[in-house]
């Protein structure tokens, strides 16, 4: 079967909302991502066959195909077609694995998948909230209310309810989160981040350039203590989450550039990937829990990937919310070691559409750095789907 390789993969470092990318209009911090992957790479840039990018607010500033926005604004010539990819928080996951698809196909060589999100200035929600506020319907259709009566599809609910079904506490979400901070600000103190960020300058609100480059993680609370995060108060009353053990509102891009064999061969002798996909899922579950797919998927693809549990060195399972890590750990019964070794969402921000391609990212750098050979990637999505994506490192 033809192979598909990633090449080398970069990221924005997280930022929070209003923080040091808010003056960052999504399509020019998309085309920055885009125009460092092709210096990095050596690559021909007429040579890219397409740029699949996933985006979930597809709305204002990241409207009318973001993807193919973010080619205009870099320096990709005209002739590089774009499209993007709405799976919600898989959306740049689901990016990688047509781009995947793609090149295995024969049908290209060379394609990026990236992902985009300012938070910051396309509020969560906004696609959706915008047109009914003023008149425009529901996506929520008769049909769907006939086949879910009296349901209100929530992520903030599905984390309680898989909180609930697993029997997870607050303390033990409270501690996770904890954990979560203290590995991002290890893995950033070690530099291990370093290989994978793309420093940019800090930009205000009001579009203004500060002398601060923006090169580590902002959400990460270096001073966070067990004190501190269990003070925080409940979303609601009765629950266990609270926004300390909920991911981070954030901006960010990333992309991958990723090749078949014909492709590797036109970048060169010299090119040596990081890793060759190994196996794809996607897995459509319960909506209303919804935040559970995570977990029935991983199976599956271990099982279509002929590898065992215990085969995979190095998990990224999206920090949603602290119930969904927590969850599939006790559902799978992995090492806790393994999963989110650098910290995740909680600390370093979900970026949304940005999100699957941001971990996958620090997933491949990592597998290099530590020279271990499979990791595994798996994101929780609205509407209750999850990708699994497990590479191997070369």
């Amino acid at each position: 079967m033809p192979e598909a390789f990633i090449v080398d993969a970069l990221r924005t470092a997280g930022a929070r909302k209003g923080g040091r990318l808010a003056g960052w209009h999504a399509v020019d911090l998309a085309a920055q991502v885009l125009d460092a992957l092709v210096a990095r790479t050596g690559i021909d840039p007429a040579s890219i066959d397409d740029v699949i990018m996933g985006c979930v607010g597809q709305a204002g500033e990241q409207a009318n195909n973001v993807a193919r926005n973010a080619v205009l604004a870099s320096k990709l010539p005209e002739s590089v077609p774009g499209t993007s990819i709405d799976r919600q928080c898989g959306s740049s996951q689901q990016a990688l694995h047509f781009a995947v698809q793609a090149v295995m196909s024969g049908t290209m060589n060379a394609v990026i998948a990236a992902g985009v999100e300012s938070m910051t200035r396309v509020p969560m929600g906004l696609p959706a909230t915008l047109p009914f506020k003023h008149g425009f319907g529901s996506y929520m259709s008769p049909a769907m209310q006939a086949r879910y009566p009296r349901v209100q599809f929530s992520q903030f609910a599905g984390a309680e309810m898989l909180a609930v079904k697993y029997g997870l506490a607050r303390d033990q979400l409270d501690d996770y989160a904890l954990l979560s901070h203290q590995r991002a600000g290890e893995a950033t103190r070690a530099g291990h981040f370093n290989g994978e960020i793309l420093p940019l300058p800090s930009l205000t609100a009001e579009g203004e350039t500060t002398d601060v480059m923006h090169a580590a993680d902002e959400g990460i609370r270096l001073d966070a203590t067990r004190e501190s995060i269990g003070a925080v108060k409940l979303l609601h009353e009765g629950g266990r989450h609270t926004a300390a053990t909920a991911s981070q509102i954030c901006d960010g891009a990333a992309a991958l550039l990723v090749v078949n064999e014909r492709g590797l061969k036109q970048l060169g002798a010299s090119a040596r990937p990081l890793a060759r996909v190994h196996q794809m899922t996607v897995l459509g579950h319960n909506p209303v829990i919804m935040l559970e797919a995570p977990i029935p998927a991983t199976p599956i693809a271990l099982r279509k990937a002929g590898l065992q549990l215990d085969d995979i060195a190095l998990f990224e399972v999206n920090e949603a919310f602290a119930s969904v890590p927590l969850a599939w750990l006790k559902a799978t019964g992995a090492d806790p070691a393994r999963l989110n070794a650098s910290g995740g969402a909680i600390a370093l921000g979900h970026p949304l559409g940005a999100s699957g391609a941001k971990l996958m990212t620090t997933l491949v750098h990592a597998l290099q750095r530590t020279g271990k050979r499979y990791g595994m990637q798996a994101m929780c999505e609205g509407g209750g789907l999850a990708n699994v994506t497990i590479v191997e490192r070369l």
